[in-house]
């Protein structure tokens, strides 16, 4: 017999009935599975769930009509006092501005031109901050209005910014979010941009009365090519100063000889991390501090090694003077500096980042038995070398020493093969005798950011320099490029927190109303009243190092500006100058080589915040780099906007 049924041939009538699989039965009940009316039907007293909604939706659509009006009206209010309140402040009282609302059916522009009205002092002060978005920097309108809300789409070089006309819309507070949130930040840029700058407290009075009792504070940044010997002597003279505890030398001590790297006891005081300490170099810019008779210096170890340069080039964006260390052992002094190495390259980016003083640690000279011979014979070729990259001789001192042995650290050699030939200042004394650089704490606030981070209670912290100007704690500042409003909340130096902070000083700052997402390192943060220029395009008067291969127009470079770095471009060669006077040899060349000065047209991937090295030097100041090497050093002198 055939396992399948004969369905051509079936009776279905007959036949349903011995199957319970047939559709629309169970195998185990015998009730319909099927959808019908039934399966609609209100139980309880046989009427259809649809009639009963029926009959109950004018009730409760009435009722959810009354309560939803009677939200929105108070959203509605709520929305427009907090817009009156932040263009009129606490000059109105609360119930005032809700009467001109509702008296004007919430109309906030009337109702704000009421209140406007009612209290003139408000209304002159709100008629001298008006409002004048064809006076933006770096900015054109590119389309019109929209709409009641009177909004105009304006582009910033690059940056897609909504300026609100409508003056009740311009309300904005410090803990607002940023675009990225999702909830937007109310531009309100423009009124603080027309209002001229005018420093808020006497600064100089401030500074004299803040820091005349303090000791001058100096950041020093020590450079030279790897295996100078670089942390090894700034290790061993913290250790002579007393700022490293005799427990923690002697766990140094150990943990380097289990390693077989006893020499590298002293360099761990400045090299921290696992990974520095199983390479042997320094990979980060260390900090530490110490003081001499007459100053407090914040010690900045920069790497050596030619793979860490962008790192030393952002901690020499924070020094004011600089320690050149050089390795006197025959061979290690040529390959440093005539094959190659990065004592050449450290020395000319540190002057073209603004250092004027230098002084040259001439380290590890008892490999040679304190031969006078050898150092005078490095101490010739340096002195060729620094001239050439702009160093006067005045402003460099040279002096012998050994990290190792401790010897002309912090007191004077106790070697006789040294005494006999040198009387000269220990380290010590030529870092104490080095002049503090001018602070322009006078002029707006320029603040360079080279690290963000989350502080206590999820605060977003910057680090960085104060290159011009003063901070203070409640300021509100405005974050370049990206044009984003902060306040500060707290700012601290040295784990120590201070009110005021000035040009020169490089503190961590707290601040709200801005994401994290929305601040990079390298963004400049500047007073809201004096704006740091934004541009993607300017000219610069360069200085070529050594290129491989001729510069030309295109010629992709990366370029570093304080701590930021950006794909660039040379976009014109406008003309070569004589590198002494400065005079036009050739417009428009087909090419820049070796050792040459020339105005070059330069383009950015992206707008960064620069300025003019005529008006801020700190900010001024160009390095340019390709394929790990510095090609060219410049000061920009136009901003194409």
């Amino acid at each position: 017999m055939s396992r399948h049924r004969n369905i051509r041939s079936m009776d279905f009538e007959e036949e349903c009935d011995a199957f319970d699989d047939v559709y629309g039965h169970s195998v185990e009940d015998d009730y319909s599975m099927s959808p019908s009316q039934a399966a609609f039907m209100y139980n309880r007293n046989n009427i259809q769930i649809g009639s009963y909604l029926n009959s109950q939706k004018d009730i409760e659509e009435e009722d959810e009509e009354i309560e939803s009006n009677e939200e929105l009206k108070k959203a509605k209010l709520e929305s427009c006092v907090e817009q009156i309140r932040g263009t009129l402040g606490t000059t109105m009282t609360r119930q005032q501005i809700v009467d001109a609302v509702v008296g004007f059916d919430y109309n906030v522009e009337r109702a704000l031109n009421s209140l406007l009205n009612e209290n003139p002092k408000t209304q002159e002060s709100n008629r001298s901050s008006k409002v004048q978005t064809e006076d933006l920097p770096s900015s054109k309108v590119v389309g019109g209005s929209s709409g009641a809300q009177g909004k105009t789409r304006t582009v910033t070089k690059g940056f897609d910014v909504v300026v609100q006309k409508d003056v009740s819309r311009l309300s904005s507070t410090p803990d607002s979010q940023s675009p990225a949130s999702g909830r937007g930040t109310p531009v309100n840029v423009d009124e603080e941009l027309n209002k001229k700058w005018e420093p808020k407290i006497d600064v100089l009075a401030q500074y004299k009365k803040d820091r005349s009792d303090s000791k001058q504070h100096l950041y020093m940044i020590v450079i030279g090519h790897v295996d100078a010997g670089k942390s090894t002597l700034m290790g061993h003279l913290l250790c002579s100063l007393g700022q490293v505890h005799q427990k923690v030398m002697h766990k140094y001590e150990q943990e380097s000889r289990k390693l077989g790297k006893q020499s590298f006891m002293y360099a761990w005081v400045l090299d921290e991390t696992g990974e520095e300490r199983n390479r042997g170099i320094t990979m980060d810019v260390g900090r530490s501090q110490f003081e001499t008779q007459n100053k407090l210096v914040t010690l900045l170890d920069a790497p050596g090694h030619k793979d860490f340069i962008p790192n030393m080039i952002s901690g020499a964006g924070q020094a004011d003077v600089a320690l050149l260390v050089v390795d006197a052992t025959r061979g290690e002094f040529e390959t440093g500096f005539d094959f190659g190495g990065q004592t050449r390259e450290h020395a000319l980016l540190v002057r073209s980042l603004g250092v004027s003083q230098l002084a040259v640690a001439i380290n590890k000279l008892d490999t040679v038995s304190w031969s006078k011979e050898r150092f005078d014979d490095i101490k010739d070729k340096l002195k060729v070398f620094l001239k050439q990259a702009g160093f006067r001789e005045a402003d460099v001192t040279f002096v012998p020493c050994s990290g190792l042995s401790g010897q002309n650290l912090v007191k004077k050699s106790t070697e006789n093969e040294l005494i006999s030939w040198y009387n000269g200042s220990t380290l010590l004394e030529v870092i104490d005798n080095f002049r503090p650089p001018e602070r322009p704490i006078s002029k707006p606030l320029r603040f360079s950011i080279n690290d963000i981070f989350k502080g206590v209670g999820s605060r977003l912290c910057v680090s960085g320099r104060v290159e011009t100007g003063c901070l203070s704690a409640g300021d509100r500042v405005l974050l370049c490029p990206s044009r984003e409003i902060a306040t500060v909340k707290s700012i601290t130096l040295e784990d120590v927190p201070y009110p005021v902070v000035y040009a020169g000083d490089q503190p961590t700052v707290t601040l709200s109303g801005v994401e994290m997402e929305n601040v990079s390192v390298g963004y400049i943060m500047c007073d809201i009243q004096s704006p740091v220029q934004v541009a993607s395009k300017f000219q610069c008067r360069i200085v070529v190092f050594n290129v491989k291969v001729p510069i030309t127009k295109g010629y992709p470079i990366v370029l570093h500006h304080q701590s930021l770095m950006e794909p660039a471009s040379f976009s014109k060669l406008i003309s070569q100058l004589n590198k002494s006077t400065g005079e036009v040899v050739k417009k428009r060349p087909r090419f820049l080589s070796n050792n040459t000065s020339a105005m070059v047209e330069i383009q950015v991937s992206r707008p960064i915040a620069l300025e003019m090295y005529s008006e801020y030097k700190e900010l001024g100041r160009v390095t340019l780099r390709v394929g790990g090497l510095t090609i060219a050093a410049g000061l920009i002198t136009k901003i194409i906007l």
